[in-house]
C-alpha cells in the first residue's frame, strides 16, 4: 500500500494519511541530505544507521563476507536499474528466456524473482482493500436476507463476524471519504486555469488574493485556495505558470492516489483476480500461479526499497543502501496497489525462503486478515529455516497494540511474547532529534522492536530515476539491510541473535516526538538502529568465541569440559 502526502491536503482543510509511502515531489535536495541515513550519530548527532563504520568494523576482525539474499516481498522491482543491476540476484538454476521450469520449482523463467500478481493474461495493478473483500463475502452471510439465519451465522462463526464488524465499519467510513476526497480533488483540479486567471500575470502573494474579487463560484473556490498556497513557503512568490505547474502536479498525485480508492479499492463489485491470475483464490494450497513480470505496472514502491537495502551508486548518483556491498536483491510481487492478499504473501514467504533468501522485507500491512493462519505457517517456515524476517510497523500513528496491523509476529495482543524468534517490527524515525519518531509512524513498546530512518529517504525509483519517499516502508529496508550486513560476515549468526543484536545496540533517543514523549514508549529499543554497535555486539556476544574456538580446537574442548563441571 501507498501512502502520499499532498500538499493540497492542506489546501483543502483536510490531513489525511495513507499506508506506507509519502512522496515528495521536489527533487531538488542537498546532496548531503541523499545519504543522511548512514550517518555515524556520534560524529554527527545525526540518529543514522553508521553504516560505512560498519564495514570497517567487520573488515577489520579479518571477516570475509558472503552475498546474503534478500527477498523483496513488495509491488514489484525495476531489475534493470542501473543502481540496482550490480546488485540484482539470478537463479542459477534457471536458464533465462527458454520457457521451461529449469530448476524445477514449479515457476517457469523465474531468473530475478517471480511475480503472485499476474497471469497469462496480464497483471494486477489496482485491488481491493482487505475490508472490502471481508465485507463482500461475509456480508449475506451475516446480514442478508433471513434474520434468523443471520443470527445463527453469527453464533456459529464469532470470529469471522468479529472481523467482519470491523470492517464494515472501517469500509463504510473509509469508501465514504474516499469518494468525497476524490470529488474534491477533482474539482480543485478544474478550477486550476481559473486560478491562474485570478492572478492575472502576478506573482502568488497574500496581498495578490486579498486583492482578488471573485465573479464566479468557481473564481470563488480558486480565490480560496491561492490563499490557502500562499502561506507555504515553497510556492509564495511564485508565478502564475510555477503555480499552474505546481497545482496541476499536485492534484495528478491526489487523484492517482483516490481515483483507485473510489472506483476500485471501496467497490464491492471490482474484483480482478479471477480474470487476470486465474488461480482458485480461496485454495491456499495452490502455489504455481503468477509470472515472471518482476516489474508489474508499477514497481515505484519496491524499487525504492531496494535501492535502500542494496542500491549502488552509478554515474553522478551517490545513493547507496545499507548492505550494497554484501546484498543480492530477490523480488518477489505480492503487493498491489490495494491490499495484500494472504494466500500471495503466504507463497511469497516460501518462495524466497526455498530460493535462497535469509533475509525478507516486508513494507506492507493491513487492519484484518482473513487468512493470517497461513501466514503464521508461513513465517514458522521462515523461522525453521533460518530466515530474518523484517516488517514496516504501519504509518497510522497509531499503538498496533490497540490497532492490529496484519501480518503481526503475535497471535494475541495480549501474549507476552511473539510466537515466533525471527521477526522485527520497525518504526520510522526523522531527521530531527526534536520530533524523531515520523509523526505517521505506528509505534508500540512491546511490538515495535526498533527505529530507522524512515523520513526523506532517496533511492531508486522506475526508469532509471531517484526520488524522496517516506514512510515506515522506507525503514524496514534500512533495517533489513542492517540484518544482511552483519549475517554477510556472520552467517552462523541465528535470526533472534541478529535481532538482539540490532534492539541491544540501538543509540537511545530522548525525546521522541514534539510532546516529549520518550523512545522507551514507542519501541523496544527505546532507540535508532546503529549498524556498526550492533556488528559489535553480535561480534562479541556470538561469533568471537567461536571463531576462536574453530581456530583453536583445545580451546573447544575446554569450554566443553568447563561446562560439564
Amino acid at each position: 500500500m501507498k501512502k502520499i502526502v499532498v500538499a493540497a491536503a492542506l489546501m483543502a482543510g483536510l490531513t489525511y494519511g495513507f499506508a506506507q509511502d509519502t512522496l515528495q515531489t521536489d527533487p531538488m535536495k542537498d546532496k548531503d541530505l541523499m545519504t543522511w541515513y548512514h550517518k555515524d550519530f556520534a560524529k554527527t548527532s545525526v540518529y543514522g544507521v553508521n553504516t560505512q563504520a560498519a564495514y570497517a568494523f567487520l573488515e577489520s576482525k579479518g571477516l570475509t563476507p558472503k552475498s546474503v539474499i534478500v527477498g523483496v516481498l513488495d509491488s514489484g522491482v525495476e531489475v534493470d536499474h542501473p543502481g540496482l543491476i550490480p546488485n540484482m540476484w539470478k537463479n542459477p538454476n534457471e536458464v533465462p528466456g527458454n520457457g521451461k521450469d529449469d530448476d524445477g520449482n514449479g515457476y517457469v523463467d523465474d531468473v530475478y524473482g517471480w511475480n503472485f500478481l499476474g497471469g497469462k493474461n496480464g497483471d494486477i495493478s489496482v485491488d481491493n482493500m482487505e475490508v472490502t473483500r471481508v465485507v463482500k463475502k461475509y456480508q449475506p452471510i451475516f446480514e442478508g436476507t433471513d434474520s434468523a439465519l443471520n443470527k445463527a451465522n453469527q453464533a456459529k462463526m464469532p470470529e469471522e463476524f468479529e472481523m467482519y464488524m470491523k470492517s464494515k465499519e472501517i469500509f463504510t467510513k473509509k469508501s465514504m471519504e474516499a469518494k468525497r476526497n476524490y470529488e474534491m480533488f477533482r474539482k480543485i483540479n478544474e478550477v486550476i486555469p481559473a486560478m491562474v486567471k485570478l492572478l492575472n500575470g502576478k506573482n502568488l502573494t497574500s496581498e495578490t488574493v486579498s486583492a482578488i474579487t471573485p465573479a464566479t463560484q468557481d473564481e470563488a473556490i480558486a480565490k480560496d485556495i491561492l490563499g490557502r498556497i500562499s502561506a507555504d513557503p515553497s510556492i509564495s512568490g511564485k508565478s502564475p505558470e510555477e503555480v499552474q505547474k505546481y497545482m496541476s502536479d499536485q492534484m495528478k498525485e491526489a487523484l492517482d492516489y483516490y481515483e483507485p480508492q473510489a472506483t476500485k479499492q471501496y467497490n464491492l463489485d471490482f474484483d480482478p483476480r479471477a480474470e487476470i491470475v486465474g488461480d482458485d483464490y480461496d485454495n491456499y494450497d495452490q502455489k504455481n500461479y503468477g509470472n515472471n513480470h518482476y516489474e508489474g505496472p508499477d514497481a515505484l514502491h519496491g524499487t525504492h526499497v531496494a535501492g535502500i537495502i542494496a542500491g549502488t551508486p552509478q554515474g553522478d548518483q551517490i545513493q547507496y543502501g545499507v548492505a550494497y556491498k554484501v546484498a543480492k536483491i530477490m523480488t518477489v510481487r505480492a503487493v498491489p496497489d490495494g491490499d495484500e492478499r494472504d494466500k500471495d504473501v503466504a507463497n511469497a514467504i516460501r518462495y524466497a525462503v526455498d530460493n535462497g533468501a535469509k533475509v525478507l522485507n516486508m513494507s506492507f500491512g493491513k487492519p484484518v486478515s482473513p487468512g493470517k493462519q497461513y501466514v503464521w505457517d508461513a513465517f514458522k517456515y521462515a523461522e525453521s529455516k533460518g530466515v530474518v524476517l523484517v516488517k514496516a510497523a504501519g504509518n497510522d500513528n497509531e499503538n498496533i497494540a490497540e490497532h492490529v496491523y496484519y501480518p503481526t509476529n503475535f497471535e494475541n495482543v495480549e501474549d507476552e511474547k511473539p510466537f515466533i524468534n525471527n521477526m522485527i517490527v520497525v518504526g520510522a524515525s526523522t531527521n530531527d532529534n526534536n520530533s524523531l519518531r515520523a509523526g505517521f509512524s505506528n509505534y508500540n513498546k512491546k511490538m515495535v522492536n526498533v527505529f530507522a530512518p524512515g523520513e526523506e529517504i532517496y533511492s531508486t525509483v522506475p526508469d532509471g530515476k531517484y526520488k524522496y519517499l517516506q514512510g515506515t516502508s522506507m525503514a524496514s529496508p534500512v533495517v533489513a539491510g542492517a540484518a544482511a550486513v552483519l549475517l554477510a560476515y556472520m552467517p552462523e549468526l541465528k535470526p533472534a541473535q541478529v535481532i538482539e543484536a540490532l534492539v541491544k545496540s540501538s543509540n537511545p533517543a530522548r525525546t521522541a516526538d514534539s510532546n516529549g514523549s520518550t523512545f522507551d514508549q514507542f519501541s523496544e529499543a527505546g532507540g535508532v538502529i546503529d549498524v556498526a554497535k550492533a556488528a559489535e555486539y553480535a561480534y562479541d556476544h556470538f561469533y568471537k568465541g567461536k571463531k576462536e574456538s574453530n581456530r583453536n580446537p583445545g580451546l573447544k574442548k575446554a569450554v566443553k569440559k568447563k561446562v560439564r563441571k
